[in-house]
């Protein structure tokens, strides 16, 4: 299997609206003295992509409807914490269906199809009274970016947006794969064998999920290195976008956890 590369890419810088992100990634890596090279993967948190793409909200634009007045005093009585009933109506906006309401925390499915927290709103890394919201098509995020990563600097990359979400059973959040552009995201050894012989029957490698997870490894919450590039997995990538981290979604009606 050989050896892996992970590096955080320092010196990006706050990222606004309307600004080319492939190429302020170019420039950042070559500052730092390691520019993007053919092969690599390019993981990219969804923050400063939303910001560049200007999904993010002030609260001063958002008149609260009467759900999320509701939702706001029923969430203030359960946690005995004030909650802003805009930032409850940005969520609601961003939802698709509210799968469960509790303990503060609205589990939102998203009209992306993301199961996931307060259908991924976000106010840390933001300025005051700005929420940042998930981007609007996350995969056709990636291909933009990958594409502007090939004109920037020439090379052939893989790219992943990824976002940290809570996993069913377990404590705790993980970067996953949000967007996705040129690598398969899932690696099926359905009907394939392992070391010993045995036919594997449920074994399907969530490869994108667990890319994120690495690339967030090297880089801090509050380290402002909103960027990690992979090295050494040359052989994942793949001349087309691909499917994108869209094929990584469990259909509502398999969903055993709602």
């Amino acid at each position: 299997m050989g050896s892996l590369n992970v590096r955080a890419v320092p010196g990006l810088p706050e990222v606004r609206i309307g600004e080319d992100l492939a190429a302020l990634i170019a420039e950042a890596a070559v500052r730092a003295g390691a520019p993007l090279a053919d092969g690599e993967i390019v993981v990219v948190a969804h923050k400063v992509v939303s910001k560049a793409e200007g999904a993010v909200v002030a609260l001063g634009d958002v008149e609260p409807g009467e759900q999320a007045r509701e939702l706001a005093a029923r969430f203030a009585a359960e946690t005995g914490q004030p909650r802003d009933p805009r930032a409850v109506q940005v969520v609601l906006d961003q939802t698709r269906e509210v799968v469960r309401a509790e303990r503060g925390v609205l589990i939102s499915r998203t009209h992306h199809g993301f199961v996931c927290a307060n259908a991924g709103v976000d106010a840390s890394n933001a300025a005051e009274d700005t929420l940042v919201l998930l981007p609007r098509d996350p995969d056709g995020s990636a291909r933009r970016l990958r594409a502007g990563l090939a004109q920037s600097c020439g090379v052939e990359v893989a790219v992943l947006i990824a976002d940290s979400f809570g996993r069913a059973w377990r404590h705790g959040q993980v970067d996953v794969a949000i967007g996705l552009a040129g690598l398969d995201p899932l690696q099926d050894w359905r009907g394939r064998h392992d070391a010993r012989g045995m036919q594997l029957r449920a074994t399907w490698l969530a490869l994108a999920d667990a890319l994120a997870a690495l690339g967030e490894l090297v880089r801090a919450k509050d380290s402002g290195e909103p960027v990690a590039v992979v090295a050494g997995l040359e052989r994942l990538l793949t001349v087309e976008d691909g499917p994108g981290a869209a094929a990584l979604l469990r259909p509502a009606e398999e969903d055993l956890f709602l």
